[in-house]
């Protein structure tokens, strides 16, 4: 007989997961049971203190009381009715986000590789609708070392070989140039191209930020070329960088915008393309669609966050407390951190080979009580709830010491 979760020690839930959970992942051994804010607690009643927050899922920190209150006023009222009808939650969410983004038109759909896989949709029906590009000839322009999801068409544009590996035969049309290299981008895109498909900050790579002018550059070469940009601001969106889209910082706005994890405040998955009413408007009834998207539930939290972001306030914390993550970075160099990239509450952090890959380094804060994840070799990611104070960014800079220096 199974013991109830209650009374099931962290190690034992770890181990009932080996035999019935496809293993697809391979998370840090602690068992989250509760949170609030920025700490979360583990089955034992042990804390630790979020640095990751859910891949960005989390910008609001765990519970925040705005959106949980509205989750339970729409619980209490309605959850889903399909897009076979309307719902009243849909328009007012559709138009605050695209006011906020400076957009006309919203495709609401679930998950972030659901909102990718709708844009490149929406993409290509554009390139044979309006540019005039012959039947199933449009390509779409890439980067290498991207991330925008796991579905066999997006891991068919992957330069990472463990996404790709087993997986095809693999979906055509895309072209793949390196990152922040605006010459070759031009060199790739011809009649044939729909859209140039970017992270303005590529995220899984080690938070890789542009040189600056490149995301200027790509809006440029696309408006001369006659094809669309689409952002994929999943993770970069929705205030983390210190503005409530990464491409602001250069002034730019794209033809279309791919969001997702913080839209849905870390309660329900609600992603989102954003585009020009050109671009969106090639959409007809029965060409795409989603059950969930745009359900009365995600739409109530995607309103309540969109109303978090017009105050900017979080846009403001994410620049004041961007500086102190900085700065602690930067005295951490020389100290087992040989180099970091930062916008924002954003950091990649690359360490020195010979104290530890990033899931060793990752595992020794977690047994100090912070919780950050690796990406690949020796690079850590830290991207803490914007709600974090000084203090707590302080104090998990120094548990980063410690492990670097004293192997904690």
């Amino acid at each position: 007989m199974t013991a109830p979760a209650s009374a099931r020690t962290s190690a034992d839930l770890i181990r009932a997961e080996e035999p019935v959970l496809a293993h697809n992942y391979h998370p840090l051994p602690v068992v989250v049971a509760r949170a609030e804010g920025t700490w979360v607690e583990d089955v034992e009643g042990r804390r630790y203190l979020d640095m990751l927050a859910g891949y960005s899922a989390l910008n609001f920190g765990h519970r925040h009381p705005v959106l949980i209150e509205a989750a339970h006023r729409q619980l209490d009222q309605l959850t889903l009715t399909s897009r076979a009808f309307h719902n009243d939650k849909l328009a007012e969410f559709a138009e605050r986000l695209a006011e906020l983004t400076g957009l006309d038109m919203v495709l609401p759909m679930n998950t972030g590789a659901e909102a990718v896989e709708s844009g490149i949709k929406v993409a290509r029906k554009w390139a044979y609708d309006v540019k005039g590009v012959p039947a199933d000839q449009a390509t779409i322009v890439v980067a290498a070392e991207n991330f925008h999801g796991r579905t066999t068409t997006i891991v068919s544009f992957s330069t990472d070989e463990t996404a790709r590996a087993g997986f095809g035969p693999f979906t055509p049309g895309f072209r793949i140039v390196p990152y922040n290299d605006l010459a070759a981008l031009e060199a790739a895109v011809d009649e044939t191209t729909a859209a140039v498909l970017i992270e303005p900050i590529q995220g899984e790579a080690g938070v890789i930020i542009p040189d600056a002018g490149y995301l200027a550059g790509v809006r440029e070469l696309t408006r001369r070329k006659g094809c669309l940009f689409i952002a994929d601001e999943i993770q970069s969106g929705l205030g983390r960088t210190g503005r409530t889209l990464a491409v602001e910082h250069e002034g730019v706005v794209p033809d279309v915008l791919l969001l997702g994890k913080a839209l849905g405040g870390g309660i329900v998955p609600v992603s989102a393309v954003v585009a020009r009413r050109e671009v969106l408007g090639v959409l007809r009834p029965g060409e795409h669609g989603s059950t969930f998207g745009g359900n009365p539930l995600a739409a109530a939290v995607g309103t309540a966050v969109v109303e978090l972001l017009e105050t900017g306030e979080f846009q403001r914390r994410a620049t004041e407390l961007g500086v102190v993550l900085r700065d602690g970075l930067t005295e951490l160099v020389g100290k087992g951190v040989v180099g970091f990239r930062a916008r924002g509450l954003w950091a990649g952090v690359d360490v020195d080979p010979a104290i530890g890959t990033g899931r060793e380094i990752s595992e020794r804060l977690m047994r100090g009580g912070v919780l950050a994840k690796d990406t690949h070799g020796s690079t850590i990611r830290l991207a803490p709830p914007l709600t974090i104070t000084a203090d707590e960014l302080r104090s998990a800079l120094g548990t980063l010491e410690k492990v670097l220096t004293q192997g904690a």
